[in-house]
C-alpha cells in the first residue's frame, strides 16, 4: 500500500491545545513539512515565543527553545551565532512579534540575522483573551475596543512585512494566508522559500501568516476564515514584498 498522506516526522503526535478552527495546527504542519523536505530535522532549532502558540515546543519534534515575551528574536540570535551551522527558526504572534517585541524584531532584521520567522497575525490578543492588537483592524472590536479600533485614539494597524522589507538586512518577507487549500500551499512555498533563504546564508527571513481566531472574533470557524479573506487580506495584501534571486 502506498502510503500518500501522513504526518511529518518533525511533528509529535499529539494533539494540540488550539481553539476549534484555530490555524496555528496548519502553520505547524507546513513548518514541519518544510524542515522534513529540506533534510534539516538534525541541525534545526525552533524558539517558542508567550502567546497562543507558547507550547510549540511540546508540538515541534525538532530542539526548542522557550523566549521570554517578545524575545524570541534575540534568542535566536544568540543561538544561531554561537551555532552559524543550525537552522534557526522564531514562531511568534502577532501580540508577541508586533507589540512587546517590536524592538527586537526590528533590529534582527536590520542587523541581517540569519534566521527565519514565523510570524502569525490573527490580527487580536488571543491567549490574554481577545484585546486589541497593534494589527487589529481600524472598526475591529475587541475587549479593549468595544466600539471598535479608532485611528484617532489607538493609531493605524502596523503593517510587518512591508516595515520590514525595506530594511537591508532583510533578504525575504513574504505574507500569506491559510484560509483555503490554494492560500495553504502558497503558504508552504514562502515557508520553503524563507528557510533556502537561510541556508544560503543570505540574510534575515519573515513569513506573516494572516490567521484566523474564532474564539476571539466570535465567529463560528467557517466563518472566520470567510472573515479573514473579506477583511485582512484587502489591508494585509499578500505576496512577496523582498526577495533575492537566488531561490527564484
Amino acid at each position: 500500500m502506498k502510503k500518500i498522506f501522513t504526518r511529518p516526522r518533525s511533528l509529535k503526535d499529539m494533539p494540540t491545545h488550539y481553539c476549534p478552527g484555530c490555524t496555528h495546527g496548519i502553520v505547524h504542519r507546513l513548518v514541519a513539512e518544510v524542515i522534513d523536505e529540506l533534510e534539516i530535522f538534525d541541525r534545526t532549532i525552533g524558539v517558542a515565543p508567550v502567546g497562543c502558540s507558547v507550547f510549540a515546543y511540546n508540538y515541534f519534534d525538532c530542539d526548542m527553545f522557550q523566549a521570554s515575551h517578545g524575545r524570541a528574536p534575540a534568542v535566536a540570535t544568540g543561538i544561531k551565532r554561537v551555532l552559524p551551522d543550525r537552522v534557526v527558526f522564531t514562531y511568534q504572534g502577532d501580540g508577541d512579534l508586533a507589540a512587546i517585541g517590536t524592538g527586537e524584531i526590528v533590529h534582527a532584521a536590520a542587523r541581517g540575522e540569519k534566521f527565519t520567522v514565523i510570524f502569525i497575525n490573527n490580527a487580536i490578543y488571543a491567549m490574554t483573551g481577545g484585546q486589541m492588537a497593534p494589527t487589529t483592524l481600524l472598526g475591529q472590536k475587541t475587549t479593549t475596543t468595544p466600539y471598535g479600533r479608532d485611528k484617532e485614539i489607538n493609531g493605524y494597524p502596523v503593517k510587518v512585512v512591508e516595515m520590514l522589507s525595506v530594511l537591508d538586512g532583510t533578504a525575504y518577507a513574504a505574507r500569506v494566508s491559510v484560509h483555503d487549500p490554494a492560500h495553504v500551499v502558497k503558504a508552504k512555498r514562502a515557508i520553503k522559500r524563507a528557510f533556502e533563504v537561510q541556508l544560503a546564508n543570505l540574510g534575515f527571513s519573515i513569513v506573516e501568516v494572516l490567521s484566523a481566531c474564532p474564539t476571539n472574533w466570535g465567529l463560528p470557524p467557517a466563518e472566520a476564515l470567510k472573515w479573514l479573506a473579506e477583511n485582512m487580506i484587502p489591508y494585509y495584501p499578500l505576496g512577496e514584498y523582498k526577495k533575492p534571486a537566488e531561490v527564484g
